[in-house]
């Protein structure tokens, strides 16, 4: 009974992304605290549901959400629906109407789409068929395009999770990277925020009107201040030469003395020795010193460890 209730909780999530517990409760003839227990077991299997307070609060459900689409064709889909709306209609079967809230829930949120802009075509998704990330960059580019307001869940890459409420200006691709520029009302200023990084995304009803902006506008170094951006030397083998014209560039890798080199700007966080060792001795660093004794350090422990 309460698993069954608890899914038939998301399904109807799913499909109206706000509902009341108060509605919940009266809809399956429980107790308003047993929806509340309910949530928490949801929230804990992963569910991003939010609980707002107030006169015109409710139970929310991230709009980047969404349940594997399954096997069925559009068509397939279509045809489905159709039958149960015409069965439900004629036969008070509360099975039938489950079922069919079901599939209009993953009807409408479940196509997975790809971005289309011009002559460009974005797809969002893995190489493993997963859609979360295209999700979340379909909800950024609505956001930017219809001037949405969003609540985004987000976690920095000093590890630090909080929640903002932004008003998305504009996309950004850099280094097969992509990124929302925004106003974070939370900051009281424009922020860049990785996509990557956004742990959920839903839409907060409201709207905003974007101010004139012009590139200049947007520091194309994101968080990353002149000193925390350091020269580089590498050298690159040649095994290993396509992944590292995606990572640093075409333009930034020259044939010198025989041997790949490069020699860029790279912001000098942790994950700068994690990215070099990742090409398992294919990248060597030349300079500076320093770098190169942290990589040595880093792959010395690895080595021990095993």
């Amino acid at each position: 009974m309460k698993y069954n209730i608890m899914f038939k909780m998301l399904m109807l999530l799913l499909q109206k992304r706000k509902i009341t517990a108060a509605e919940l409760a009266r809809r399956y003839e429980v107790s308003v605290r047993s929806i509340y227990r309910y949530v928490d077991e949801l929230i804990i299997c992963g569910v991003p549901i939010d609980i707002e307070r107030g006169r015109y609060g409710g139970l929310t459900i991230a709009d980047t959400y969404r349940l594997p689409t399954g096997y069925f064709t559009r068509e397939e889909f279509a045809a489905t629906v159709n039958a149960l709306n015409a069965m439900s209609s004629q036969i008070s079967d509360e099975n039938l109407v489950s079922a069919r809230e079901k599939l209009e829930s993953k009807q409408k949120y479940g196509e997975k789409e790809l971005s289309v802009c011009g002559n460009i075509i974005v797809d969002g998704g893995s190489w493993t068929g997963g859609n979360k990330f295209s999700d979340k960059m379909k909800v950024c580019e609505q956001a930017v395009n219809e001037c949405k307001r969003l609540l985004i869940d987000y976690i920095s890459r000093g590890g630090e999770h909080s929640k903002r409420v932004i008003d998305p200006y504009v996309l950004i691709f850099k280094q097969n990277v992509w990124y929302v520029w925004a106003y974070c009302h939370t900051k009281q200023d424009f922020r860049t925020f990785k996509i990557g990084r956004i742990r959920s995304a839903k839409f907060t009803g409201a709207e905003f009107k974007k101010k004139e902006f012009t590139r200049k506008d947007i520091d194309l170094n994101f968080n990353y201040n002149d000193d925390e951006l350091i020269e580089v030397e590498l050298e690159i083998e040649k095994s290993s030469l396509a992944d590292a014209e995606e990572w640093l560039g075409i333009d930034n890798i020259e044939p010198h003395g025989g041997a790949l080199v490069a020699r860029v700007f790279l912001p000098d966080d942790n994950s700068l020795v994690n990215k070099i060792l990742g090409y398992g001795g294919a990248v060597k660093v030349l300079s500076p010193p320093e770098l190169r004794q942290r990589v040595k350090t880093a792959a010395k422990k690895i080595a021990e460890d095993k």
